[in-house]
């Protein structure tokens, strides 16, 4: 079983140097959801104003990997690193990302948390719910693998995934709170849609985005993640860190989530911080020989199914 600590580990790290990068700054997380947001709006409104199917299939492509970029971006605020104010902290992210995707963040929150803390056990959700699957079996052909991503293209996996999902979520229990901030969110959207006529905007620029593209990066990133070729002696090797390519960057690992072995050794380091303690990792000579590293998202994980 791996250790889920970094203190375990025994790395040779400067505490003083890590000390900074524990520092929140609420600004990056805000205009990170403002910037998002903006370009999702504008997306749909250009492709609105000039539709063909060329431009719809760059809507769907840009849209769905800016959602995927607000829930890299609520990772953070899963793990406390956004508001003071926990409890506002939560109520703006699950406004601007969660409820939108029909999640909130007090939920992921508590199944994440399971995650780290039982890192590839029985007892991490995340494990449990995915192991076995076909989509995160190893070894299997880089065939198999690009027809997956087919069949979210299409919007087929997108569909199952969802029937996958909720049958997780549905254990999950909300306070009465959080039933309630869910229920006036979807009535005022109900309520928008159906005043301002949005209903047909509503289903081709979010509803097929958030089943095709949206659930195929966040597949991509969470087979690159936990799954291939790895070893799970101890958590560098339980783990990779991708090196993606400037176009993976901006589709598939925005907000250097792509550091995913740095955000397991240190979950309390904000993504922001995250290029900053790789450096800091890397004057350890154990980190460097184990640390398991992939470069691109497609070409790396083809090169080690």
């Amino acid at each position: 079983m791996a250790t889920n600590d970094a203190r375990d580990l025994n790395l040779n790290i400067d505490k003083e140097a890590l000390r900074p990068l524990y520092e929140v700054k609420p600004a990056r997380v805000w205009m990170a959801y403002i910037t998002e947001w903006v370009v999702i709006l504008t997306t749909m409104i250009l492709c609105w104003n000039y539709f063909n199917v060329f431009t719809y299939i760059a809507a769907v492509i840009i849209i769905g990997s800016r959602m995927h970029a607000l829930a890299c971006v609520m990772h953070d605020a899963a793990h406390f690193r956004f508001l003071k104010n926990r409890k506002w902290s939560d109520l703006v992210t699950d406004v601007f990302v969660c409820f939108p995707m029909l999640v909130n963040v007090d939920g992921y929150r508590r199944n994440h948390l399971g995650h780290h803390q039982h890192l590839n056990t029985d007892e991490d959700p995340d494990w449990v719910a995915k192991l076995g699957r076909p989509a995160f079996e190893h070894p299997q052909t880089k065939g198999q693998f690009l027809g997956r991503l087919f069949l979210y293209l299409v919007g087929y996996q997108g569909i199952a995934d969802l029937r996958w999902m909720t049958k997780r979520v549905s254990k999950d229990k909300k306070t009465p709170e959080q039933r309630r901030q869910m229920q006036v969110f979807y009535l005022l959207l109900i309520v928008c849609l159906t005043v301002f006529g949005g209903w047909k905007f509503y289903l081709i620029f979010w509803v097929v985005p958030f089943f095709t593209s949206f659930m195929m990066f966040q597949y991509i990133r969470s087979f690159a993640e936990h799954f291939g070729d790895l070893e799970y002696t101890n958590l560098l090797t339980s783990t990779r860190s991708v090196k993606p390519y400037l176009l993976e960057r901006l589709i598939v690992a925005p907000y250097n989530i792509s550091y995913h072995l740095e955000h397991h050794l240190y979950p309390g380091v904000p993504f922001y911080h995250l290029p900053k303690l790789r450096k800091v990792l890397e004057q350890d000579e154990n980190y460097k020989a184990q640390a398991h590293y992939s470069r691109g998202y497609f070409v790396g994980l083809l090169n080690e199914l």
